[in-house]
């Protein structure tokens, strides 16, 4: 039984891999048992004044508060050892730290670097985003990630030598690191769900579900947007580890 089975609300959409909810995210996660969930990945709007063209205007003039509303409930939902991953800027990301840190053990700052070198006016351009990695007291789950030899996609040869120690590296490819180059936003519009925004790449909440969870746990996404993490997750199920997905955006 997954936490959403645990709720009077009825869902929008259900699955057996999960259920998605329609409403007010915070409201959706009070009506949901405290530590019922292993894993939630939080992927916020920025408050940019954004028109998301779905009836959604980014801004709120209370947003650093509204932040620490629905973090408080995620910490209520949270399992011990349970991982709590938040992406957004770094400018943001400055200010929630305090509201984490007083509940939640830090992990990691992940860098997600972001393509791009456009004029900012009197400050550098902003080359990555921060995916605030934060656990439940000591971790229940934390898996090893390892990723591809990064190889020329001209001419197919590796473009680090790695110090004369190549034939030293293990087979499975190279341990995840903080640092990840490989996860810029959807930016041609084939690729796009929604035209004129762009999306996070599906590698972000894949690689956080993996690293963090076991089969049959049970994963939160607060706010849906273009279903990424919902997707992760549920490729993540077809990829044998069964994790359940819930999300309320």
């Amino acid at each position: 039984m997954t936490a959403a089975a645990k709720m009077n609300r009825v869902p929008f959409y259900e699955t057996a891999k999960g259920s998605l909810y329609k409403g007010d995210c915070i409201n959706v996660m009070r009506d949901m048992k405290p530590e019922s969930v292993n894993c939630i990945f939080a992927d916020p709007p920025f408050n940019l004044g954004k028109d998301y063209r779905t009836k959604f205007i980014d801004k709120n003039s209370n947003y650093i508060e509204w932040c620490g509303e629905w973090i408080r409930e995620g910490v209520r939902l949270l399992k011990d050892g349970g991982a709590f991953f938040l992406y957004c800027m770094p400018s943001i990301a400055v200010k929630l730290v305090h509201e984490l840190n007083q509940c939640l053990e830090f992990r990691h700052w992940i860098a997600i670097t972001m393509k791009g070198t456009y004029p900012r006016g009197n400050k550098l351009y902003p080359a990555h985003y921060a995916l605030l990695y934060y656990s439940k007291g000591k971790p229940h789950v934390f898996n090893r990630l390892r990723t591809p030899v990064v190889t020329c996609r001209h001419c197919g040869g590796e473009i680090k030598d790695y110090g004369g120690h190549r034939k030293m590296l293990n087979p499975a490819g190279l341990n995840l690191t903080d640092f990840w180059d490989d996860t810029s936003p959807n930016r041609h519009r084939k690729y796009k769900v929604r035209p004129g925004v762009n999306e996070l790449k599906i590698t972000i909440p894949e690689r956080a579900v993996l690293m963090s969870t076991n089969p049959n746990d049970v994963v939160l996404d607060p706010f849906g947007g273009g279903a990424r993490h919902t997707k992760s997750a549920n490729r993540t199920v077809e990829g044998g580890s069964g994790l359940k997905n819930l999300t309320a955006p």
